[in-house]
């Protein structure tokens, strides 16, 4: 109980009496759904309830906490602020007061927000929205995209993002890192010029020009294949440089380019784009997805659902 009051000192300095929670409840949900409509309906309240919570919440704060920004609504930068303790707060109120009940999944209703790489966007989400229109299709998730992987951390920290999904993602003290699976790399080249076969020489590897998934942008930069390549004296030229990994494949494909990309990924795009998936020539070192959440995902029990249906959708994906 203590860390509770604690928690709710941090969102403000004032009187713990003046603070109505169901202010704090109608913050979460616009901070959720940043529409004041959604955000109503998600606690059951009339629109009108819910513009009058804002103002009051604005009043409360002396700040404007959200701003109109096209159909919806933009938080300002107290507002961010607010969220993590706000949220931690609701969180702990909630499981001293029902501590003992049990999560539904088929009848939750539930807003869910995570960040994942291009590549969780193509080979884990689909399994997971399966999952969840199966087991749980009152739990909305929201996917963003992780381009960034110190800011996405800091939105998790925040208490913006529930979970991050990717690989090279950067650790924290606040945060719990959950090892999915290991990725390894393959080669793709269009399916006839393939002719049937899997193999690919060393020498043929660094003549062919390669397309090469950036988003960073980072053509110019050696990466672990240079760097393999050049052990052995050879150097590849990089004819075309692409900004989504979705693209990869349907440029290789009707040309004489090769490409290396995740495997899980390639064998996706096998019979749509009319590729051939190949060993590449030489051992390429596999990388890791991870799953990352916030420590505070172990006191709430739909998070702690929710992360467990991804593993159980990884599981799947093992092998």
């Amino acid at each position: 109980m203590l860390k509770l009051i604690i928690t709710i000192s941090i969102i403000t300095l004032m009187n713990l009496s003046a603070i109505d929670l169901n202010l704090l409840v109608a913050f979460e949900a616009l901070m959720e759904e940043r529409h004041v409509t959604r955000a109503a309906e998600r606690v059951g309240l009339a629109q009108p309830s819910m513009s009058s919570a804002l103002k009051r919440l604005r009043a409360l704060f002396a700040d404007e906490l959200f701003l109109r920004a096209g159909a919806g609504m933009q938080p300002t930068e107290k507002a961010l602020a607010l969220a993590g303790p706000i949220g931690e707060a609701l969180r702990q109120i909630r499981g001293v007061l029902a501590p003992d009940q049990g999560f539904d999944p088929s009848t939750a209703r539930r807003r869910i927000s995570i960040a994942v790489t291009d590549y969780g966007d193509l080979v884990l989400v689909p399994e997971l929205i399966r999952l969840l229109r199966r087991e749980a299709p009152g739990i909305d998730l929201a996917v963003r995209p992780l381009t960034d992987a110190t800011a996405a951390l800091a939105k998790l920290e925040r208490g913006e993002l529930d979970a991050l999904i990717g690989g090279h993602l950067p650790d924290s003290p606040r945060c719990v890192r959950h090892r999915l699976f290991e990725e390894r790399f393959v080669c793709i080249r269009d399916m006839t010029r393939a002719n049937g076969t899997e193999n690919l020489s060393l020498e043929d590897y660094a003549a062919l020009p390669h397309a090469l998934f950036s988003s960073a942008g980072g053509d110019g930069l050696p990466s672990v294949i240079d760097g393999l390549l050049a052990r052995h004296g050879l150097k590849r030229r990089v004819a075309m440089t692409l900004a989504h990994v979705v693209a990869v494949p349907f440029a290789v494909a009707g040309t004489d380019l090769v490409a290396t990309m995740a495997e899980r990924v390639a064998r996706r795009f096998t019979h749509v784009a009319g590729i051939a998936v190949i060993t590449p020539p030489f051992e390429i070192p596999a990388f890791a997805i991870d799953l990352v959440h916030s420590q505070r995902a172990s006191a709430d029990p739909a998070l702690r659902w929710f992360l467990d249906a991804v593993s159980r959708c990884t599981g799947r994906l093992s092998g």
